[in-house]
């Protein structure tokens, strides 16, 4: 039946055009004779487009679930009957793929291993992604639900979709999200996967598994999230210590000889950008040098009330009477703060 309702002309046009984007898509394929024998997502997506023919020509669901259930056999790739498919599909690999009756696919889409376009309904309808034209999903991406993938669009290996995706985007993480990628001078992203229509050959910019060199550097973002902060904090802490200045309050200096990652000797400043932080630094301090046989012998209270007495801390901190009998209370008197 296939063969008398499609003229040769036809016929021959259709696997042309399979085979031209298989060598276009795939640098490892040789001879069309390789690619017409050993290459499963050739054999899978002719066998859909008999099952589909029998399917909506002839209504013989029975006969194209058939056709379906052996070619999933032979290839491990599932296409239901009922699913749409444009042309110049390759689906590169192929095990494990499934696509579901309500699904999409428009010209010159590449999938790899794993892709899943599934449903998120028990419900009667349309409950299937559609896929738009020059599409490409990576290794074990899902695109699931009732929604639209714009022309172009990339969807990363492993991703999982569950919302529209607009043309031209990169999508990648699950769930699956858009990253930004660079454009011309006028802001507008350059067009890729490009083909003119009927040609497969002209696919000059194919990006496998949906991966690009210009797509942001996770990690890189990440650190100049944080050097951005760092800087903010950094002007942050410089109008706290000119306020303090303008005070009249002397600001404690580093320790020069402490090297990176070794801590400043006992009695020795820190910078500091507040009074309570000198308080605390001051506490630590102090702890620092108590004696050691004072520690083995007398409580910690009790050691801090002996020494305390007379003892006064930088800025203005000094420990009152009254805290001394606690051991850790600490009173600053210029700011009033406990």
């Amino acid at each position: 039946f296939f063969f008398v309702s499609v003229s040769m002309t036809d016929l021959l046009r259709r696997v042309c055009d399979d085979v031209a984007c298989v060598f276009a898509r795939d640098p490892a394929a040789r001879t069309t004779l390789e690619v017409l024998t050993t290459y499963p997502g050739v054999h899978a997506v002719a066998a859909h487009r008999l099952a589909h023919w029998l399917w909506v020509r002839w209504s013989l669901h029975f006969v194209a679930s058939v056709v379906a259930h052996l070619a999933r056999w032979l290839t491990g790739i599932e296409i239901h009957p009922a699913a749409t498919i444009g042309q110049r599909f390759f689906i590169d690999h192929g095990m494990g793929v499934v696509i579901g009756e309500t699904a999409v696919v428009g010209d010159d889409c590449t999938l790899y291993h794993g892709v899943t376009l599934g449903g998120t309904s028990w419900a009667k309808g349309k409950r299937h992604p559609t896929l738009g034209s020059r599409v490409v999903v990576g290794a074990g991406a899902a695109i699931l639900g009732p929604i639209h993938v714009g022309d172009g669009a990339r969807i990363g290996s492993n991703a999982v979709v569950v919302k529209a995706v607009p043309p031209e985007a990169t999508v990648v993480g699950v769930p699956g999200r858009n990253i930004e990628r660079s454009g011309d001078k006028n802001g507008k992203p350059p067009p890729r996967n490009a083909a003119p229509a009927g040609t497969a050959r002209s696919l000059t910019c194919f990006e496998p598994y949906g991966a690009t060199q210009d797509a942001p550097d996770p990690v890189a973002k990440a650190i100049t999230c944080m050097l951005d902060n760092i800087r903010r904090m950094d002007e942050r802490i410089e109008i706290l210590t000119r306020a303090l200045e303008a005070q009249g309050q002397p600001l404690p200096k580093p320790h020069e000889g402490a090297r990176a990652g070794e801590e400043a000797p006992i009695g020795t400043s820190v910078p500091s950008a507040s009074p309570i932080m000198d308080v605390l630094h001051c506490r630590t301090e102090f702890v620092r040098s108590l004696p050691p046989d004072l520690h083995a012998t007398e409580s910690q209270g009790q050691a801090l009330s002996a020494l305390a007495n007379g003892v006064s801390l930088a800025n203005g901190v000094s420990l009152a009477p009254a805290a001394r009998s606690q051991g850790w209370g600490v009173t600053a008197q210029n700011s009033g703060e406990r």
